[in-house]
């Protein structure tokens, strides 16, 4: 019999799951047989409209999704945005918009999360944070400071919580998303800067968010059971790449 990963009977709560890494989570999972409860500040087809960085609405989010599917069993904390600014150049309301979305509302939706993850005694939580996080580029502050922070929540998470709750990361390089390629619209020339960026890659491709999705299946599977406090740096090889290569 083929090696499958089944995530039937599980509810799984995906945050900024309408589109990009969270939507190819969200689809992963689901095909994996979770029921998959999605939220997003746009919201969208089956996301529910939520604001991460509001700590109510973010509460009456899990809430209801606690009441009306029995329980919680995987948080995939995806949600944030680039907030990139030269570290001189970076505002204080540039750091708490930061600060609020790409690292509080991590631990807020995971301390939400906690009591219903610990009854059912196998938790799981995700945390998605970046490659920014292992090595970045000048003018990408804050942002790289938070994503470096969530690490350190993951490894928190796991020593504090377990052995109830499971907590890894994921940290993706270059996913194909409309906001990567809102990056290379910004040059004058964006099929070359694209090409120029998937050469950068050992694989010689970009990443696409059910790659990401497929490693969170994994992750909240029994077959990573022996997982947690770790965060996974999934960037194609970019990182093993000498900037003179």
């Amino acid at each position: 019999m083929a090696l499958q990963i089944d995530l039937a009977g599980k509810v799984a709560i995906v945050t900024g799951a309408a589109s990009g890494i969270g939507a190819g989570i969200a689809a992963v999972l689901a095909r994996a047989g979770a029921v998959v409860e999605g939220c997003d500040l746009n919201g969208g087809d089956g996301v529910a409209e939520v604001d991460v960085t509001d700590a109510p609405a973010l509460e009456r989010f899990v809430e209801a999704v606690a009441h009306r599917r029995g329980g919680i069993d995987i948080l995939v904390s995806c949600a944030g945005a680039n907030v990139f600014k030269g570290a001189a150049e970076c505002t204080d309301n540039d750091w708490e918009r930061n600060q609020q979305l790409n690292l509080t509302a991590h631990w807020r939706i995971a301390k939400l999360c906690r009591p219903h993850l610990q009854k059912k005694g196998h938790g799981v939580i995700i945390v998605i944070a970046s490659n920014h996080a292992f090595s970045t580029i000048p003018g990408c502050f804050p942002y790289n400071v938070a994503k470096t922070a969530l690490t350190g929540l993951v490894r928190s998470l796991a020593i504090e919580w377990g052995p109830a709750i499971r907590t890894v990361g994921i940290a993706p390089g270059f996913i194909d998303t409309p906001g990567n390629q809102q990056w290379f619209d910004s040059f004058p020339d964006p099929a070359a800067e694209r090409n120029r960026t998937v050469q950068l890659h050992p694989v010689k491709q970009l990443g696409h968010p059910e790659e990401i999705g497929a490693w969170c299946a994994f992750l909240a599977s029994p077959f990573a059971a022996f997982a947690s406090g770790t965060t996974y740096l999934v960037d194609g090889g970019r990182s093993a790449l000498m900037q003179d290569s």
